[in-house]
């Protein structure tokens, strides 16, 4: 089939290159000269697995919106729906709450619409993009609701940052929410090129609520084993990994093994945003309990906390955060609870250094006096790192090795870390 997508950034170009990997033609448009320079290139400038080799040997083209719908089949649309910096998670909750921004998919659809009208051929258009509930038929639909040849489906992906083209490829289930039967029809005969994973059909404002749900239940999940590893950092003869082990095998109940490991809090491009924008939406809702605001109070609280353990060792140590992406083995640092470490503490009054090996093209010069290490992102990397003489290591993962050398402080582990 010959695939077109709307967008062709860190979402969308992973997405049309997993497409054009299955057989499939594909063109698309992005008016980023960034975008245009990376297929240009065939040099991706974030880390996606699979993605850059892929990216090597890709015949996808940069078009016009006309030369997109002229071209394909079915049309793919995951316009980013941006919050501020300050809703990212790398800095205090700010009082304010807002909606996402849907400027950039409005204007997006509405050009879109006007070519497949201009064009008179009737096309599957699937919107990816994350909305909060009610977004499609109060903002969308009214631009294309008297075009007969724009056959809408809403189809949110579950995918993470770094493994975008594996989660795309193998889903969990592919989500629908559908008001044309038909237009549905025809992407899942497309979908069957892909995988064989499950479909889900609901109606429009279920898919955008299942979709921010996801992501803000795996929030709940992060939020609730890190206060189990600070319990366990203070309850005699505690281990937060034996306890999380456990709940891990009661997958009936508990229903997943996944997100139960105690360390930083969650980050990313969705989970802290989702969270603020169902905590304005609560606010709105006039809801008896603002959940979504406890989740992110309380990684916040948590981040002060590791403030509190980092000052107890610190003294007239320097301070050296290892790690600046919000996950292992990525250069992506998009709301990364690492950054809100380093914020807050120099809130505190703390001089503050990052370095990130996945990040930073320089290498770590620190000298040879003691430091307080504070291990921020759990890369493989900082198990061999050379740590200085008489430094001391703060393990938020319990994973880096007894140094002969240091004295390292497994958070969460009173049977074997020191307080």
């Amino acid at each position: 089939m010959n695939i077109g997508f709307i967008g062709l950034g860190k979402l969308g170009l992973p997405c049309a290159l997993a497409v054009e990997s299955r057989g499939h033609k594909v063109v698309g448009y992005d008016p980023s000269e960034q975008v245009k320079d990376i297929i240009d290139t065939k040099k991706l400038q974030y880390q996606e697995i699979w993605a850059q080799d892929h990216l090597d040997k890709s015949k996808i083209e940069i078009k016009s919106v006309d030369e997109v719908v002229d071209e394909s089949d079915i049309i793919f649309v995951p316009i980013q729906t941006p919050h501020g910096e300050k809703f990212e998670g790398t800095t205090r909750l700010p009082d304010k709450r807002e909606d996402f921004d849907y400027t950039f998919l409005k204007k997006g659809i509405k050009e879109l619409s006007e070519e497949i009208w201009y064009q008179q051929a009737k096309k599957v258009v699937i919107i990816i993009s994350t909305v909060l509930p009610g977004t499609i038929r109060r903002e969308i639909k009214p631009i294309i609701e008297s075009n007969p040849y724009f056959k809408l489906c809403y189809n949110p992906f579950f995918i993470a940052m770094g493994t975008t083209m594996r989660d795309f490829l193998d889903p969990e289930i592919v989500l629908f929410g559908v008001d044309d039967k038909k237009a549905a029809e025809k992407a899942k005969k497309f979908y069957r090129t892909l995988h064989h994973s499950p479909f889900y059909d609901t109606t429009i404002e279920n898919a955008e609520l299942i979709k921010v749900i996801y992501n803000t239940f795996i929030s709940t999940k992060i939020s609730f084993v890190n206060t189990v590893m600070e319990m366990c950092h203070y309850l005699p003869n505690t281990n937060v990994d034996d306890v999380t082990n456990a709940l891990k095998m009661c997958d009936d109940r508990i229903i997943s093994y996944k997100y139960l490991s105690g360390g930083m809090g969650d980050g990313g491009g969705c989970h802290p945003r989702d969270n603020i924008a169902l905590s304005w939406l609560s606010r709105e809702l006039n809801l008896s309990h603002n959940w979504f605001d406890n989740i992110m109070k309380q990684r916040e609280n948590q981040t002060d906390w590791l403030c509190d353990l980092i000052e107890e060792h610190c003294e007239d140590k320097k301070i050296l955060i290892l790690g600046k992406s919000f996950k292992s083995e990525t250069n992506i640092t998009t709301g990364s609870p690492s950054i809100l470490l380093k914020n807050i503490l120099e809130e505190r009054g703390h001089k503050v250094s990052m370095w990130d090996p996945y990040v930073d093209t320089h290498k770590l010069v620190t000298g040879k006096e003691p430091m307080v290490y504070f291990i921020g992102t759990k890369h493989p990397d900082f198990t061999s790192y050379s740590y200085n003489q008489g430094s001391i290591i703060i393990d938020p993962w319990r994973y880096i090795p007894d140094q002969n050398n240091c004295e390292v402080i497994y958070i969460g582990d009173s049977l074997n870390g020191k307080k």
